[in-house]
């Protein structure tokens, strides 16, 4: 435990992050495991100081598991249900990892705060997932990317997080056009229809999802792709306003 009865964070309150990265026409999500007995995998979160605005300790968490400052964020839903707390996972995990965690005097005070009623803020994050160098807590035994259609199960209503954070990814997709933020920073036209299509699940005929994309006005136009064959080589593009 960290013993957070006694340091200065907001009880009751965690920030939960979903962080969306795209590689070989497949959505991915940075997902930690527990160093502990038990598959425990859970989504990266943290708790809020009480100095700290929402955002800076959501902005905090997410450079810390990724190594990126100022990364594309959206906070897009509260979890507030009055069953939503810690007690059965903690009870659970204590089970199986007597050897290591118990309720001695010393630490009847943090089990007493971890397993009061939580409300989770959600956020979800998009990366080039090139850049980025995942970092595990000190309580993590592994933080890997795992695929949406292919996650493990997960901790408290962590599966109903994703499943929101990919809801409203998508339908952001045409009003927010974040899905840039997923691709490096150049990249060609076909990279845009590939990772377009992998969000929403559905496929664009090439010339009007061009002409779509292009009439936004939001890419510049660079150089050709470099393919050895210079009649067919796309161009590449970046997005203006990252």
């Amino acid at each position: 435990m960290i013993n957070p009865s006694k340091q200065d964070l907001i009880p009751q309150i965690t920030i939960d992050c979903v962080i969306f990265g795209y590689e070989s026409r497949q959505l991915k999500v940075l997902i930690p495991k527990l160093d502990f007995n038990g598959d425990f995998w859970a989504l990266p979160s943290g708790f809020v100081q009480q100095n700290d605005d929402i955002d800076i300790a959501a902005q905090k968490i997410l450079q810390f598991r990724t190594g990126i400052e100022n990364l594309y964020l959206e906070q897009f839903r509260v979890f507030g249900k009055v069953a939503r707390n810690h007690a059965a996972f903690l009870d659970r995990l204590i089970e199986l990892n007597s050897d290591r965690l118990s309720l001695g005097e010393s630490s009847k005070e943090d089990y007493d705060w971890f397993t009061k009623r939580f409300i989770a803020i959600g956020y979800y994050a998009l990366v080039d997932i090139g850049k980025v160098q995942p970092q595990k807590s000190s309580i993590d035994q592994t933080i890997e990317w795992h695929p949406v259609q292919e996650l493990p199960t997960m901790i408290l209503d962590h599966q109903e997080i994703v499943e929101l954070a990919l809801k409203t990814l998508r339908r952001d997709l045409d009003v927010k056009l974040n899905a840039f933020n997923l691709l490096p920073d150049t990249f060609t036209m076909k990279e845009v229809q590939e990772v377009y299509e992998t969000i929403s699940g559905e496929e664009f005929w090439r010339t009007n999802f061009q002409k779509k994309i292009l009439d936004l006005d939001v890419l510049e136009r660079l150089e050709k792709k470099f393919t050895g064959a210079a009649n067919k080589a796309p161009y590449l593009y970046r997005f203006k306003y990252r």
